[in-house]
């Protein structure tokens, strides 16, 4: 604990020695997870603070400070004098007085091995019309925890739940806070009735008659020595003041049954308001826990939850209203006469899981799970078969690949989602894409940043020396760069076939099949199946040859 607070001492000694605002153009943020994205209140922007990236050998963590601008599509460092120190896990909220503040509490900073953490219980403000980092010193606040979650509730930030894990033990929280923007000052909750159990990560939105609702997280138990049981939550929760606008409010929780199809369990899931009383919770994990390994099914799938019905949905895409009346006119007649036949004859469909394979520039091979619903299976099977009808197949949707801890806000009606991570086996991909799509159309996912592969670092512990720990925590450009030299290199030891001019993909794998075959198989390892060696061949050669092309 010392360690570290040396440690982030250091840095603070680093951040003090600026003393002028910059604000300067830059390419997008570094790949992270475990960040902050908030909505500007008043422009058309989106404000990134902190997170954190692991690149097997090292944990970075981070207090830089990016606006997206919407309407460019573009990003801009904005360096601030004594910042917060570098966290992740923390959380932020957005009030709208002043000019619009952001406000930050508590969060991690774990030391650079990844095996000691320093939990932070400081709030800060960030004045947006002065760009000014103030912190804000009132006692009895919160202790120290991250993976809490904050809302801002009429005048008062709301905390709720959260972890704090040291080198020994670990404590789960249920506790409530409130922060009163006004007087400045902390209050601790006592509500009446039942609530959540301890969790961490949650789901907790403000309804606009300033109640909190609560869904789902995780926690853990102790259930004999070294051996711990995770708990993914799926129960729901209503916050409730009474008597709003008197000196002491009455507080009372309830339990919430909702109607409607809830998210399948998961943690790691990332949250956000929409438009329409509706709170939006974006993809996660779900992991397997077996005797030695931990086994997970990430998730890209987004879920809306009517505050107002107390109704949760899956949101689905919806294709253009000019295509759905063509596909109606097209196939109005052969479904009257055909569809009561069909009906009776195809069975109920269950949940269905789809299994896509991509292949990295090192060649390493990423599964990726994705679980839809019987009845969304079903839509998606009669819209592909209209469409090909019509005039050829179209391409897949393009979408968010599966994720969790990925950084959410929602601006003008738009959701944006940026980053997090997956992991395939043992290693852990973080991810700096950016998607978008309209909540109001519910059309499409728009790629407004792509994932840059060369962004991408894993390290096996035999790879490289130890490096200079600070550099390391505070920033890692360096480590990078002569990482991904690193990866060139080995690159060039091993030729695969070169696409020959004017190769198309089919040309292509017919001449070079065998060779794919025998280097997926050295990749996957004997036991792979023949079936699955072959996709995964194909796979490769295929992303090959639009690479080269």
């Amino acid at each position: 604990q010392e360690d570290l607070e040396a440690l982030i001492a250091e840095f603070q000694s680093l951040d003090a020695k600026k003393t002028q605002v910059i604000e300067s153009s830059c390419p997008p943020p570094s790949p992270r997870l475990n960040g902050s994205l908030s909505a500007h209140p008043e422009r058309d922007e989106l404000i990134l603070f902190g997170g954190e990236y692991f690149n097997g050998q090292k944990t970075y963590l981070y207090n830089d400070l990016y606006i997206y601008n919407i309407r460019k599509n573009s990003w801009s460092k904005l360096e601030i004098p004594n910042p917060p120190p570098r966290r992740c896990a923390h959380q932020a909220a957005v009030v709208p007085s002043a000019g619009g503040q952001l406000w930050i509490f508590g969060g991690e900073f774990a030391s650079p091995n990844g095996e000691q953490f320093y939990h932070y219980k400081d709030l800060w403000v960030l004045h947006l019309a002065t760009k000014t980092w103030e912190q804000i010193k009132a006692s009895g606040g919160p202790s120290g925890r991250s993976g809490h979650r904050m809302v801002a509730c009429k005048r008062q930030l709301i905390i709720f739940g959260g972890f704090h894990e040291s080198a020994r033990d670990y404590i789960y929280y249920n506790d409530v806070y409130a922060f009163n923007l006004d007087s400045f000052t902390w209050s601790k909750l006592a509500p009446a009735g039942i609530g959540p159990a301890p969790r961490s990560g949650c789901q907790m939105t403000a309804s606009p008659e300033g109640s909190v609702i609560i869904y789902g997280g995780y926690s853990k138990q102790r259930i004999k020595k070294d051996v711990d049981k995770g708990t993914l939550h799926t129960d729901m929760f209503l916050l409730k003041a009474e008597g709003v606008g008197k000196e002491e409010d009455r507080w009372t929780w309830s339990r919430l049954n909702p109607s409607g199809v809830k998210p399948p369990p998961r943690s790691g899931f990332s949250v956000a308001v929409g438009p329409g009383n509706r709170s939006l919770l974006f993809g996660g994990v779900h992991d397997e826990e077996e005797e030695e390994s931990l086994e997970g099914d990430f998730f890209n799938d987004l879920y809306c939850y009517d505050m107002g019905k107390n109704r949760w949905f899956p949101a689905q895409l919806k294709a253009p209203k000019s295509e759905k009346r063509k596909r109606r006119r097209g196939k109005q007649a052969e479904s009257e006469a055909a569809g009561d036949e069909e009906m009776e004859q195809r069975p109920p469909q269950g949940p269905l899981e789809i299994v896509k394979e991509v292949v990295t520039e090192d060649g390493t091979v990423m599964t990726i799970k994705q679980v839809i619903s019987g009845a969304a299976e079903e839509e998606e099977r009669s819209e592909s078969e209209e469409e090909e009808e019509e005039g050829g197949a179209l391409g897949p949707p393009v979408e968010p690949c599966p994720r969790s801890n990925a950084m959410v806000a929602v601006k003008h009606g738009v959701l944006f989602v940026y980053g997090g991570m997956f992991e395939v086996g043992d290693r852990q991909f973080t991810l700096s894409d950016l998607h978008s799509i309209d909540l109001h159309k519910m059309e499409e996912w728009k790629v407004l940043l792509e994932m840059d592969p060369k962004t991408q670092e894993w390290l096996e512990e035999s790879e490289s020396d130890e490096e200079d720990d600070v550099e390391g925590a505070e920033g890692g450009e360096e480590e990078e760069e002569s990482s991904e030299e690193e990866s060139e290199d080995d690159e060039g030891e091993e030729q695969h076939p070169a696409v020959e001019s004017g190769e198309n993909p089919e040309e292509y794998l017919s001449r070079t099949e065998q060779y794919w075959i025998k280097l997926a198989r050295s990749h996957m390892g004997p036991e792979a199946k023949e079936k699955k060696v072959v996709k995964v061949a194909h796979a490769m050669a295929k992303t090959f040859h639009e690479d080269s092309v």
